[in-house]
């Protein structure tokens, strides 16, 4: 039988599809407006043999995920803009002890309580550098509802294989819209899950790095037992200051994404084959960028579109060629200009690079791109 299309909430298609990609615990504490996430996983995860847990705030929560990806368990938690900020601590240790799991970051209005149930995207550099110290992030950004499915499950995936934790930052928009889906046609091909050691106790140590530069550590309570601990470690996990083994273990959590880029970048192009001006969106921003792309293509004016699926690591390759291309680059952005830097850093040397940044709390109106675009050809 044809499986049926669904209409589902961005929110929902996210928890399942962690669900589908093997997730079977959540700790989290409620925020608007990623709240939806945790009450679907309160339902749903005790029908798979998982564990929900209501953690008394984000800390704990971040603290909880941790333990239970630590003795096995495919994990997530998920919250917006001031939750993010509270688990930055924790993504720091999850980040070095290269413990798997995924924060799902519903962003909001901002800073502090800020705008709780409008939309904002003020989170892409909190999402690179929140956590102190250098460190290699992946951040995927979905801009529909069977996205948020799609790149739920390569979240989970990404962290299995990576062994890290991988943000999902979406937005209020694409969070709380609801559009058709067909979880089978959304589903990745492939479920990732974390390698086994493959030798004994005795011979195991724990942050030996595979061909990709991705430690093998046991789930507890399999019998190779091994130190855990935020410091700077050896391969041991023991604490060291040798900066031989400093820099080793440190350049290694960079690494890690940085040769796996091909494996991880991703991004879409919509009209760009001749586009002498470019748009660059990601999330909610993206689909009003899109119909600004029809509504100037209909006007005569080739422009095209970049969007961005993986912010962190960014697609640099096709924005470097792009930028070649054509003669200036649009970035719309729910933020006061976070992501336009980047554009800026990599492009600017080739065309002419402007930002229009909107932080009043609603979406930016496709026509409000268009003129921006005609503004540039002047």
């Amino acid at each position: 039988m044809t499986e049926k299309p669904r209409l589902m909430q961005g929110n929902e298609a996210c928890a399942h599809g962690a669900i589908a990609a093997g997730v079977r615990f959540f700790a989290g504490y409620p925020i608007t407006p990623s709240t939806e996430i945790a009450e679907i996983m309160a339902t749903e995860l005790p029908r798979y043999g998982g564990k929900f847990i209501q953690m008394e705030d984000e800390i704990a929560s971040m603290a909880a995920v941790i333990g239970a990806s630590l003795a096995g368990v495919k994990s997530l938690t998920a919250t917006s803009g001031p939750g993010f900020s509270l688990k930055q601590e924790n993504i720091g240790y999850a980040s070095m002890v290269e413990v798997p799991c995924v924060i799902v970051n519903v962003q909001r209005g901002g800073p502090s309580t800020g705008l709780p149930t409008s939309p904002a995207q003020g989170d892409v550099m909190q999402s690179r550098w929140g956590s102190h110290g250098d460190r290699g992030v992946i951040v995927l950004c979905p801009s529909s509802v069977p996205e948020c499915y799609t790149l739920a499950m390569r979240a989970v995936n990404f962290a299995e294989k990576y062994m890290m934790p991988v943000v999902l930052l979406t937005d209020e928009i694409i969070g709380h819209m609801r559009e058709a889906i067909v979880p089978s046609v959304a589903q990745e091909k492939e479920i990732i899950d974390r390698k086994a050691p493959q030798c004994s106790p005795e011979e195991y140590q724990p942050y030996a790095p595979d061909e990709n530069g991705v430690p093998v550590l046991a789930p507890f309570g399999k019998g190779y037992r091994y130190h855990v601990t935020g410091l700077t470690h050896d391969r041991e996990g023991f604490s060291t200051m040798d900066p031989k083994k400093v820099s080793e273990v440190n350049w290694r959590l960079l690494d890690k994404v940085e040769k796996n880029r091909n494996d991880i970048v991703d991004w879409e192009e919509v009209d760009t084959d001749d586009a002498e001006y470019l748009v660059l969106a990601y999330g909610g921003a993206a689909r009003s960028a899109r119909e600004a792309v029809e509504i100037l293509r209909a006007t005569g004016v080739k422009a095209g579109l970049l969007r961005p699926i993986s912010i962190w690591p960014f697609p640099e390759a096709p924005l470097k060629k792009l930028a070649k291309q054509v003669k200036g680059i649009l970035v719309p952005e729910m933020n006061s200009g976070q992501l336009c830097l980047e554009v800026e850093r990599l492009a600017a040397a080739c065309t002419k690079v402007e930002g229009l940044f909107i932080i009043d709390g609603e979406a930016i109106p496709p026509l409000k791109i268009a003129d921006a675009v005609r503004g540039m050809m002047k």
